[in-house]
């Protein structure tokens, strides 16, 4: 009796291990999840191009302005801030909102959002400026998406802000087609020479953005990542993985009859300085142990995480 216990309860650990690791459980991922389904959503719509999580040099704080989304088509380049926000929320008389609820049942103020994506849209324009591209008048506007279902408000926001409400009634339509609030909200300007919006993309594409941890939930978590910690042989194999070399880190796991691999390939693109993008990069591989951990420090957080490279899809880094 006692060893058929002892069995079923040895078993229920294994499979909480390997099917059902809950590493993640405190990570907030929703915030950078929600970015990028934002984007894939504004792409499918418009078919531009969106660039997400930037880190644009300001000159004139001698620091990075953090850009959550720039929507670039042919006729407009859309700064856009994501906020995530479930739970109710208030606007006050200097234009923060107040956000009551949510996951947490907290109350959370952050500062004027609008002005926030105002102010990155000017470092923006001077960034692209010092790097030879002018942007026409009109061609640069701000907005803010707010993608939760969860939000709640009783205040009229200006039409620069787009609520849940309008964001859930958007449909992709022809390119050539836009109506209702989508031709308001992201109206295109005079449209820039293919020269122009070739060169605006390729410095878009070469832009600082964060680094970006790919988890095997579907979810994204971006940040700093750090360095590998693990057995020393496993952290030697891994020593030519460095930013200014690599670009991306892709992990494949080799089934075991279903049960987890106690080491995985570790594949590694060299970062392509000639061309837009790593197609014609060299590839390498290493094998390491699965318990090797990625440490990163995740964006608008204090805590460092370490994640296990089993739980891992793939790392994006920015050079």
């Amino acid at each position: 009796m006692w060893v058929e216990i002892i069995c079923a309860l040895a078993i229920y650990k294994l499979v909480r291990l390997f099917f059902y690791n809950d590493e993640f459980s405190d990570v907030e991922t929703s915030d950078s999840t929600a970015l990028f389904s934002v984007a894939h959503r504004l792409e499918k719509l418009h078919g531009g191009k969106a660039y997400v999580g930037l880190r644009i040099p300001d000159a004139d704080t001698s620091s990075r302005q953090d850009i959550d989304l720039v929507l670039v088509t042919k006729g407009q380049v859309v700064v856009i801030g994501v906020k995530n926000l479930s739970g109710i929320v208030t606007v006050t008389s200097d234009g923060s909102w107040v956000c009551e609820g949510g996951k947490h049942h907290s109350t959370q103020t952050y500062p004027d959002p609008l002005a926030e994506v105002k102010k990155q849209a000017s470092v923006l324009e001077s960034y692209l400026e010092q790097r030879g591209v002018t942007l026409l008048e009109g061609n640069i506007s701000c907005k803010v998406v707010i993608p939760n279902p969860n939000f709640r408000t009783m205040h009229a926001f200006p039409s620069e802000v787009i609520t849940y409400e309008e964001w859930q009634h958007l449909k992709p339509v022809s390119r050539n087609i836009l109506s209702g609030w989508v031709k308001s909200a992201f109206s295109t300007g005079k449209e820039m020479h293919d020269s122009s919006h070739q060169k605006l993309n390729f410095i878009l594409g070469s832009a600082p953005v964060w680094d970006r941890v790919e988890l095997k939930n579907s979810k994204i978590v971006l940040g700093e990542f750090l360095e590998f910690k693990g057995k020393e042989e496993d952290t030697l194999a891994l020593r030519h993985i460095k930013r200014s070399k690599v670009d991306r880190i892709s992990i494949q796991q080799t089934s075991m009859l279903g049960f987890a691999p106690t080491r995985l390939q570790v594949l590694y693109s060299y970062r392509d300085y000639r061309s837009e993008g790593s197609s014609g990069s060299e590839t390498k591989e290493v094998t390491v142990r699965s318990s090797t951990e990625v440490v990163f420090q995740p964006r608008d957080s204090g805590k460092i995480k370490k994640f296990k490279l089993s739980s891992l899809l793939s790392v994006s880094l920015s050079a």
